[in-house]
């Protein structure tokens, strides 16, 4: 079973699917700021609580690695914008908002361990990434213990966005379970 990857994070900048386009067509966009993946997360490119949350860890990671702060004082001031403006996108996406916490907890930690901004930037860029790790993994094992409640020859229907495209699940994953 193919399944698109919704979100993910490469060298060139976090690579989203554009589920408003499907299911006829497949588009992906690269988003290579903070303010372009929050303009994603608002106009619905990316969907489902789970793919938010992943979406706007990424968010604060690109923002803080695309910084030109100088010390870890204007790094930290900055924050609070890139923050906000991930915040403002969805209010009332749980997920959303867990994992700017978790991201705001992560830059605290780390700035009071070191001043090496290049260390906390890409600190902060792999906490982004255990985020969709650790998500993947939750959603992974929903799937599977739910999996002995859905009926063999029949159909489900979800409300919202539901399944891999929501959870930031990939097609490797998926195939597991046939």
């Amino acid at each position: 079973m193919y399944v698109a990857q919704p979100i993910e994070w490469t060298d060139r900048g976090v690579v989203m699917l554009d589920q408003r386009r499907l299911p006829t067509q497949e588009v992906s966009y690269t988003y290579t700021t903070y303010q372009d993946v929050a303009k994603a997360i608002r106009e619905m490119v990316i969907r489902g609580a789970p793919a938010i949350g992943v979406a706007a860890a990424m968010g604060v990671a690109l923002g803080l690695q695309n910084s030109s702060a100088k010390s870890i004082e204007d790094l930290r001031a900055e924050l609070p914008l890139i923050l906000d403006t991930l915040a403002k996108t969805r209010p009332t996406a749980v997920d959303l908002f867990w994992a700017l916490d978790r991201m705001q907890r992560r830059f605290a930690e780390l700035s009071a361990q070191t001043s090496d901004l290049a260390q906390i930037k890409r600190a902060l860029v792999e906490e982004a990434k255990a985020v969709h790790l650790e998500k993947r993994a939750t959603d992974e094992a929903i799937g599977r213990f739910g999996a002995e409640f859905m009926p063999h020859d029949g159909r489900v229907m979800t409300q919202c966005n539901a399944g891999a495209l929501a959870t930031g699940e990939s097609e490797r994953r998926l195939a597991s379970f046939k």
